[in-house]
């Protein structure tokens, strides 16, 4: 280094890089890994990163100094990070920012300045949000079953819903009432679709509808932490990803009861019924890519981002779809597979696009959430239909642990399979 650096001033903005990173849904390995480069790069060796799922504490010390009277001068800071909905385009900059300290193409001050500008950095402008909360939750139910009319429904159901959300629930609620409240709102504009005559399947347009609630994103970061060793970090974000499935079941069995109450009896369901329509590998491999590609909007991927991590989920989709179909597989079976397939494929996109895998495998991991397992579980509870409720939720269970298993095989491959370049680029 051609300059000395106060290491108060290098572990402060470590701290700043960590924090952007764990707000907007980096993994826990990749904040230490990048706080850790950050302060060696500037010379600082011994700064100490110890990093939760909601919180950061970063101590250094400088050594001897003669302004400290010959006694060590230290540094200590906590900072506690607010759950918040993530933005990945600023892991995606922070992620750069590294490469480029790492470089030599960044001063210190330069390194700060930058940081500020990505947490400055605006969320996706609400109509880009809402037309991506209408196409995810239409992808979504042509995936799980749902007819041409269908999709339909759930396009105006997932607009309307991103309107909620924006202008009531994310604003004047907590997490736990917003989540019930989501899915409360949902099922009932679902309903109200269904009894208006618009939509055949009433449970294809509720699972599309409510697609874009599903906790994703804590539940495949708290995998990744486990698959680390970050087991504290991991059992809380999955404790969190739990919660929210909690609170989609309590808002979809409150909204069928309201519309039993007011409509005398609860809406009878026949079960998975799958439309011809849209039954079709290459409307499948479509709906897929476009429900991915509308969880990268809402998930704030970067622009250029948004084709390949479609592709991730087309992709993976359209494996599980043959290995279920035409292999014969069970469920499970097909998920794990196409989950380590689409782990793999992010991998290897993120070589290409340079930026971290969790962009592509955030995004194409959606398809094969067992979304519809939840669905199915809370509407048999609810009818009393126990013994259905608990195949349902155990199948949801398997496909889970699936999804578990397959995530971690595809990270553990080494790194030298997909490049050249050092762990932190994936």
């Amino acid at each position: 280094m051609e300059q000395q650096h106060d290491f108060s001033e290098v572990l402060e903005v470590a701290s700043i890089a960590g924090h952007i990173l764990l707000e907007n849904g980096a993994e826990i390995s990749r904040v230490e890994d990048i706080m850790a480069r950050i302060s060696t790069y500037y010379g600082v060796d011994r700064g100490n990163f110890f990093v939760l799922s909601n919180g950061i504490f970063t101590t250094g010390s400088a050594g001897k100094v003669e302004k400290a009277g010959g006694q060590a001068s230290t540094y200590a800071n906590v900072e506690f990070i607010p759950i918040r909905p993530i933005q990945l385009q600023k892991v995606v900059q922070v992620n750069q920012l590294s490469y480029d300290i790492s470089a030599g193409k960044c001063t210190l001050e330069e390194a700060r300045s930058r940081l500020e500008t990505i947490r400055n950095t605006p969320a996706k402008p609400m109509w880009e949000q809402t037309l991506g909360s209408a196409f995810g939750a239409a992808g979504f139910c042509a995936v799980f079953g749902g007819g041409w009319l269908d999709c339909g429904a759930a396009f105006v159901v997932g607009l309307l819903l991103n309107v909620f959300i924006f202008l009531v629930s994310g604003r004047y609620m907590s997490r736990i009432v917003s989540g019930i409240s989501n899915a409360l709102v949902a099922t009932l504009l679902c309903v109200g679709c269904y009894r208006l005559g618009f939509g055949n399947s009433l449970a294809n347009i509720i699972i599309g509808a409510i697609m874009p609630l599903i906790p994703g994103v804590p539940f495949v970061n708290g995998v990744r932490d486990l698959a680390n060793a970050d087991y504290l970090a991991g059992l809380t974000r999955l404790t969190d990803a739990l919660l929210g499935f909690f609170c989609i079941a309590i808002g979809v069995s409150v909204g069928f009861v309201l519309d039993g109450a007011v409509a005398g009896g609860l809406i009878q369901l026949n079960g998975v019924w799958v439309n011809p329509e849209t039954a079709g590998l290459p409307v499948q491999t479509l709906a897929a890519f476009i429900g991915t590609t509308a969880f990268a909007v809402l998930f704030g991927v970067p622009r250029k981002q948004y084709v390949p991590s479609g592709v991730v989920g087309a992709l993976g989709w359209l494996l599980y779809l043959v290995l279920f179909r035409h292999a014969g597989m069970s469920a499970a079976i097909a998920t794990l597979l196409s989950t380590v397939f689409i782990g793999i494929l992010s991998r290897i996109f993120a070589v290409i696009e340079k930026c971290p895998a969790a962009v592509f495998l955030l995004c194409g991991i959606f398809p094969l959430v067992p979304g519809a397992g939840v669905f199915w579980c809370t509407y048999y509870l609810i009818s009393s239909q126990i013994a259905q409720s608990s195949d349902a939720g155990f199948l949801a269970g398997k496909v889970a642990i699936a999804i578990v298993l397959g995530i971690i095989l595809a990270m553990e491959l080494p790194q030298r399979f997909f490049s050249g370049r050092r762990r932190l680029s994936h």
